[in-house]
């Protein structure tokens, strides 16, 4: 019982970093929680060395680390998550008549957890279970966009740890980068034979209330099928089948 005050800010401090899109000083989050200095020190010591916190030394910041990101990506794999979303992007296959898939970030890799085909249509590689580089798909570049900066640039500081396939995709960070900034400024994502030539998919990410992404919803289709008129419709369709979701997220919290 001894240890449970210290848990308490450790806990404390994690969602207050969860809270703020940008990393922040030691200062900030002492005058947040309204803990002295050295105990904040103290707790920042501890949460790093487990990979919780990282530390900006050049901006004297702080932030989530890898071990809290992985810690969100396993609620996010839970089953329950599952049987949320399944209803909403049932409908959104049986309104759009195209394949559907539901989806988190693990790692660098986007997992698929949920698979809805559409009648008639052929099977796709994004299959249940399936892990594909994020960076090449609409769904990981949906929760990259809305990921920190900083966050991704960790994730992915060298174009060497890019993957293309089928000589598709960003082939550099700065392609990476601009693929991210054309995320956010649509609210949703796009590839276009990035996982499977002739095939194009739209994705937009489902956030929590801080903004972080959770999962990523997206509809797949044969890419000479839908121009692009057709593409945004599609994709303001996907954007509120997200939110829904994110909606009945929220509501099982807070249940």
């Amino acid at each position: 019982m001894a240890n449970a005050p210290a848990a308490a800010q450790a806990l404390d401090l994690l969602a207050l970093l969860g809270r703020h899109v940008a990393p922040m000083p030691a200062s900030a989050i002492a005058r947040d929680l309204g803990l002295p200095r050295s105990t904040v020190y103290h707790l920042l010591g501890v949460l790093r060395e487990r990979d919780f916190v990282v530390h900006l030394p050049e901006e004297r910041r702080y932030g989530l680390g890898t071990a809290a990101y992985e810690l969100g990506s396993a609620y996010a794999r839970q089953e329950p998550l599952r049987w949320i979303a399944r209803t909403v992007l049932a409908r959104l296959v049986h309104d759009t008549t195209h394949s559907g898939h539901f989806a988190v970030l693990d790692g660098r890799d986007t997992l698929y957890l949920l698979e809805e085909r559409a009648p008639g249509r052929p099977s796709l590689v994004t299959d249940v279970g399936v892990r594909l580089p994020a960076t090449l798909t609409a769904s990981g570049l949906a929760m990259l966009a809305a990921l920190p900066q900083q966050q991704v640039r960790a994730m992915w500081p060298s174009r060497r740890d890019l993957v293309r396939r089928h000589d598709s995709g960003p082939a550099s960070l700065t392609e990476l980068r601009a693929a991210l900034v054309e995320t956010r400024r649509n609210g949703w994502a796009v590839e276009d034979g990035s996982v499977t030539p002739a095939f194009a998919s739209v994705a937009a990410a489902v956030v929590d209330h801080t903004g972080r992404p959770q999962a990523a919803v997206a509809l797949t289709f044969p890419s000479a099928d839908v121009d692009e008129p057709a593409r945004r419709a599609l994709a303001q369709q996907i954007v509120t089948a997200a939110d829904a979701i994110a909606g009945r997220m929220h509501g099982r919290i807070a249940s």
